[in-house]
């Protein structure tokens, strides 16, 4: 049961046009109608609806995948592949459930390092991708069937694959003789969680897909016999704060599940200059930062939302398509995420797939500064006095998210000093994510990329350049479609990451 609380509740105005035109647009969406986002979005619409019923369609998955945790069961160490939807959801349910999964959604080589722990022997290795043409994705598979090899391993009794039917992925893979388990191809990978991208590494990790979907179908009952909830919840999220919505995960069961909303909403709506940015912060107080409208799990914030994880899936899908509804934007397409990879092919190429050698501006003891300052100091302070009094600040760390985690604390220190709403993401994970609203969203944000040296590199087999020379490819493309805009922008390069990490949060604490 989906229930709702907080003093928000108190500015629901059944009688808004606005509130009007999302209750118009629920059971058009209830019946799968393309052309609830007007005539430019229904071609895409069309063939990304089927997460509506996916707590029934999706059954017909269950006795497959408990098959395919049954010729898997002896394997100890699980490494999903995947960027976007395909591993959040997965990254959600394995925290929630307390379960062992390593996510790689990363091409940062001191990052996959940690996936190599353990013997080859109890390695078991999910590569999840709608087309497999995603190239972190594409880069890992070939990364690890070499791996695998080499430990004198047959990689098809090792490697396990998500993707679309009929996908050159899925033609590839299956004549290789690899195990695949299809996808419904009518449903966009952020609007996944239901579909065989997050049941199948659920199943694998121990996990019972089954729950899920009763929770999913108790939420698409409830919303069918009383709307008001996602009505109500919509309307909050659209009216309250014009464009930043603070998520925390504290004092929930379900930890990641800010993160999981914030790709879902940011790349659903963040195009055409409007959308709505989600924050995934710390606690409360955080989720209010910069005035942002502040949403959480338990009570707590101004608007607080109660329900099992699978309710919680459909309910923000179902809430985030009636945004889009409401704003005029296809809550299907993702752009500028096309833009992002298509920035880093041609960095490739232009570095013909290797790192030459990046000239900073300035130097500061172990952090290099491409940007307006000729001090650590000076630099941060610049990109603050640079940020519009309406706009936000974009952290996008090209790091370890394990061994460099001290470094995401550098959000709410930013938040707190400048004011104004600070998101973070680890890169090139938010790509998929966040990304698609900083080019296509409001144009008000100004980005502080980080980069670091690796203390190690693989070569991705077959593709002429290493997972290091891809990461800061992928930082340098993203880097230049942002500079392009004229966003206010500075890149900080760790010499040594610690240490790097440590010298940028003191200077930020003391500005």
């Amino acid at each position: 049961m989906i229930t709702l609380s907080g003093p928000a509740l108190s500015k629901v105005n059944r009688q808004d046009p606005l509130y009007l035109t999302l209750a118009d647009a629920h059971p058009r969406v209830a019946k799968k109608d393309a052309n609830t986002w007007g005539p430019a979005a229904a071609k895409e619409a069309a063939v990304r609806l089927n997460w509506v019923d996916l707590d029934e369609s999706s059954r017909q998955l269950l006795p497959i995948l408990d098959a395919a945790a049954a010729k898997f069961r002896d394997y100890e160490n699980l490494v999903l592949c995947g960027m976007g939807g395909s591993s959040l959801a997965p990254e959600v349910i394995a925290r929630t459930y307390g379960k062992k999964v390593f996510i790689l959604d990363s091409t940062d080589p001191n990052y996959l390092a940690h996936a190599l722990t353990g013997t080859p022997e109890k390695l078991l290795v999910i590569v999840s991708s709608k087309s497999g043409s995603t190239i972190e994705t594409a880069s890992q598979r070939a990364f690890f069937e070499d791996h695998l090899r080499k430990a004198k391993l047959d990689p098809t009794a090792h490697m396990l694959f998500v993707t679309d039917p009929d996908s050159p992925l899925d033609k590839d893979v299956r004549s290789k003789g690899f195990t695949v388990i299809n996808a419904d191809p009518m449903v966009g990978g952020r609007f996944s969680a239901l579909t065989a991208f997050g049941l199948t590494p659920a199943t694998l990790m121990g996990v019972d897909a089954s729950i899920l979907l009763d929770q999913a179908g108790d939420a698409r009952s409830q919303l069918m016999s009383d709307p008001s909830v996602v009505l109500d919840v919509s309307y909050l999220l659209l009216t309250q704060n014009q464009q930043y919505l603070g998520f925390t995960d504290l004092g929930s069961n379900f930890p990641g599940l800010s993160d999981w909303i914030e790709q879902l909403i940011a790349e659903s709506t963040g195009k055409d200059e409007k959308g709505r940015l989600p924050i995934a912060t710390e606690n409360f107080s955080q989720a209010e930062g910069g005035g942002a409208f502040s949403i959480a799990f338990t009570p707590g914030a101004h608007l607080s939302i109660s329900a099992e994880l699978g309710e919680h899936f459909l309910f923000w899908e179902w809430a985030t398509a009636l945004m889009g509804a409401a704003l005029n934007v296809d809550p299907f397409n993702q752009p500028n995420v096309t833009e992002a990879k298509e920035a880093t092919s041609a960095v490739l190429v232009e570095w013909n797939n290797k790192l030459p050698q990046l000239t900073a501006v300035s130097v500061d003891e172990q952090i290099e500064i491409f940007g307006d300052g000729n001090t650590l100091t000076a630099a941060l302070k610049n990109l603050i006095a640079t940020t519009d009094s309406d706009g936000y600040i974009a952290v996008m760390a090209y790091l370890d998210r394990r061994d460099d985690a001290a470094v995401a604390e550098l959000r709410s220190i930013l938040s707190e000093k400048s004011g104004r709403p600070v998101t973070f993401g680890w890169g090139p994970r938010f790509l998929h994510s966040t990304g698609q609203f900083h080019k296509g969203g409001q144009q008000n944000g100004s980005f502080l990329q980080i980069t670091g040296a690796t203390s190690q590199d693989f070569e991705v087999p077959g593709r002429g350049f290493t997972f290091g020379t891809l990461l800061m490819a992928q930082a340098v493309g993203d880097y230049r479609a942002l500079g392009a805009r004229k966003y206010p922008l500075l890149r900080l390069n760790l010499l040594e990451r610690s240490a790097g990490i440590a010298q940028l949060i003191n200077a930020a604490k003391a500005l």
